[in-house]
């Protein structure tokens, strides 16, 4: 893994986390925001007059612009300096939240959920290798998990809340409130945030020899598969808790804070054992994330065992979500922010894809199936890391430790 840079002056003990920190509570914003239209799904369909799988076509369009635009994007602000850009995307968040507060139709509210879907693309591409570059020297590992746990406590936090107020006051009320926490952690940022010089500009014609490893390119084709497999399932798991497990809506909301409670423990787990057991996890990820979206509908049998399922569930997807991002910094030292980039387009291909089929399942057969269609899609993934990745991934570290 990339280095930590100790900018010129950086604030030594707790103050140098400081940075971090701001990173973190940006990471909650802007996951919370992703997420919280699968929390509200039906309310928002029900104020337009659409079905679910209609509306779930938002949570298409909005990941296959990330998909689309993260690379072209991170290309042209490639020499942009990393506070100034950060600053600058999370200022067009807060405003397209703003538009999603007062969208007069759907079309608008796609438009809106649009501007947000350019602010991610870049946010991704830069938030992890930014928050690796500033980190304390030494605590590299753990600066990248207190960033990403972010979007457990988006899962705990956000997503609970945001479906909460949308509740009681009207989901518009929901990205207003996601627009105000944002405008204040701009402010945070604005004022936390060293000035690091960018990953340098990376041009297209480098683009082949920065993806010829095959650590890499395995990756992305893990990714890609294993997402779309998981966001098959998870994009409709509201309605699935409501009408498969008949679940009332306290305990649909208790069983999404589950995924982002387990998330946060698995980000704590990570940064303890991680370099000691980085295949063991990797095995984890994948192979659970096909085991649980396989077992969802006898899962649902009971409530007890569709918690507990859900619960090994979100260990399997935040440990994925960990491990790959860490290796891809591991294996693109130089350009990362840019990989970096490659990789959120292909989770967001994998997001937009999940969601479209998972649309077909819900409208074409039923609900109930949603987690075999998406436990067999990650069939695919979890073979193609176990054959191939794997072993590309271990001679990776091997020729970094000789």
């Amino acid at each position: 893994m990339e280095k930590g840079i100790v900018p010129e002056g950086e604030k030594k003990g707790w103050k140098a986390w400081l940075p971090i920190v701001g990173l973190t509570f940006a990471t909650f914003i802007f996951n919370t925001s992703e997420f919280v239209p699968i929390g509200l799904l039906s309310d928002i369909a029900e104020s337009f007059g659409n079905t679910e799988s209609q509306t779930g076509i938002m949570i298409t369009i909005y990941a296959w612009v990330v998909a689309l635009a993260s690379l072209p994007l991170m290309l042209v602000f490639a020499k942009t300096e990393n506070r100034k850009l950060m600053l600058s995307v999370t200022a067009l968040f807060t405003f397209s939240h703003i538009l999603s507060g007062f969208a007069g139709d759907f079309n608008m509210l796609m438009i809106s959920r649009i501007g947000v879907a350019c602010a991610h693309a870049i946010f991704w591409s830069i938030v992890t290798p930014f928050a690796v570059k500033i980190a304390p020297q030494g605590k590299e590992s753990a600066a990248l998990s207190l960033v990403v746990c972010g979007s457990s406590v988006a899962m705990i936090v956000g997503l609970p809340l945001g479906r909460t107020i949308g509740l009681l006051l009207g989901w518009r009320a929901t990205f207003l409130v996601i627009a105000a926490v944002a405008a204040m952690i701009l402010a945070a940022l604005a004022i936390l945030l060293p000035k690091t010089p960018s990953d340098s500009g990376i041009s297209l014609r480098k683009l082949p020899a920065l993806i010829k490893s095959p650590a890499l390119r395995n990756i992305y084709l893990v990714t890609v598969i294993a997402i779309t497999g998981h966001f098959t399932g998870y994009s409709y798991i509201e309605p699935f808790l409501a009408q498969v497990a008949g679940f009332g809506e306290n305990w649909i909301t208790i069983v999404l804070t589950i995924f982002g409670i387990v998330g946060l423990i698995g980000s704590f787990i990570f940064s303890r054992s991680y370099s000691r057991h980085p295949y063991r996890f990797m095995k984890l990820a994948a192979g659970g994330i096909c085991i649980f979206l396989l077992c969802l509908r006898a899962a649902a049998l009971t409530p007890a065992t569709l918690v507990l399922l859900c619960i090994l569930w979100g260990f399997a997807i935040n440990f994925f979500n960990l491990v790959f991002q860490s290796e891809i910094i591991r294996c693109a030292p130089q350009g990362t922010a840019v990989a970096m980039s490659i990789y959120s387009g292909i989770y967001n291909v994998g997001i937009g894809a999940g969601a479209l089929i998972g649309g077909y399942v819900c409208s074409g057969i039923s609900i109930s199936y949603i987690g075999y269609a998406g436990g067999m899609i990650a069939f695919v993934a979890a073979a193609v890391c176990f054959k191939y990745l794997l072993p590309a991934i271990r001679s990776v570290h091997e020729g970094q430790e000789k």
